[in-house]
């Protein structure tokens, strides 16, 4: 079954959360449950989730395989980050997010990194799966068996 290439990728997600986020804190600020200079402790997860997805897209370029949700996939990547998780760049995405969130230091913006977290899981996470299983078939299952969606 070919998978439709979806129109908004997932950094356009990204940063549509990034924007979503602010206005929210900005505007509807529910709950702050950091103040400066406790904030600033969410830069750490902003460059760990940024250190995730760049190893990530260079594992991919480094295979020669497609990087673009859905493109051809010549090659299964297992190694690296992937033999913890099947899908580290969005988990990157999640953290700097998250850490995002913790910058900002109210509760609004946490509930846009958990819908950034809905809308990849069901309009790429779950197509990409039977995507690469029809492309690898039995190679994709076994990986699949032994490693988690994400951590």
């Amino acid at each position: 079954m070919a998978e439709k290439k979806r129109k908004i990728l997932p950094p356009v997600y990204l940063l549509i959360s990034l924007i979503l986020m602010w206005l929210l804190n900005r505007y509807l600020p529910v709950y702050i449950f950091l103040q400066k200079p406790w904030v600033y402790l969410g830069g750490v997860p902003v460059l760990i989730g940024i250190a995730i997805a760049v190893a990530s897209v260079r594992r991919f370029k480094r295979a020669q395989t497609g990087i673009i949700p859905f493109d051809e996939a010549t090659k299964l990547v297992t190694g690296g980050l992937y033999r913890y998780t099947r899908n580290p760049m969005y988990l990157g995405m999640f953290i700097v997010l998250s850490g995002v969130a913790i910058v900002l230091g109210s509760v609004s913006p946490l509930l846009v990194v958990w819908l950034f977290m809905l809308v990849i899981r069901y309009n790429f996470v779950a197509a990409e799966e039977r995507f690469l299983e029809a492309a690898f078939g039995q190679d994709y299952l076994v990986f699949k068996s032994r490693v988690r969606r994400w951590l």
